[in-house]
């Protein structure tokens, strides 16, 4: 009976331990968002944004398109950095990271109100660092774009982020960013 007791306590231990290793924290101007990643979903969106994030390359990274009732866009480490040299707020959304693209992970996941999912170009084999957060349901996107995560607390603080010009295809103007990404 001692060696099931322990065998389970492991267990337990073991799945709290995969399971944290899967939750970020997006820290926004109004508060902080906790995200799960979809790592048995999308496991190579998962790592790189991971690594991006757990090497601050999304500290300061605006939010540069962000078209009400739809999504809010970021993640251009290249021009969206507020921070850095290279910062231009006209390119950003055109650049990703130093790192190669990613080939597509599609699933059957639906692009629901909090889903984070890759931008990517016309080639679905074109993720780098650039995601999405959904406002809302978007299924002309599902099984189209690599769904990797899920806002699981904090969506009210998403809801804050700066909008953009709808006429402009969602650029913001003075575009809120993101304070720092980080796993838990």
């Amino acid at each position: 009976m001692k060696i099931i007791s322990k065998i389970l306590i492991f267990i337990f231990l073991t799945n709290q331990t995969i399971a944290k290793e899967n939750i970020m924290i997006l820290k926004l101007k109004d508060g902080d968002v906790k995200i799960e990643l979809f790592q048995d979903v999308a496991p190579k969106h998962v790592e790189r944004i991971k690594t991006l994030a757990n090497e601050g390359k999304y500290d300061n990274v605006v939010f540069h398109r962000v078209i009400d009732g739809f999504m809010a866009q970021t993640g251009d480490v290249q021009f969206g950095n507020s921070g850095s040299e290279k910062y231009d707020l006209v390119r950003s959304g055109t650049g990703g990271s130093e790192l190669p693209d990613l080939k597509q992970e599609f699933s059957n996941l639906p692009h629901e109100r909090g889903t984070l999912s890759m931008a990517r170009s016309a080639d679905p084999n074109s993720a780098n660092s650039q995601f999405f957060i959904c406002f809302k349901e978007a299924p002309f996107l599902d099984r189209q774009y690599t769904v990797f995560g899920k806002v699981i607390e904090g969506m009210e603080f998403v809801d804050k982020i700066k909008r953009g010009d709808e006429s402009q295809n969602g650029s913001v103007e003075n575009p809120d960013k993101i304070i720092s990404f980080k796993s838990l």
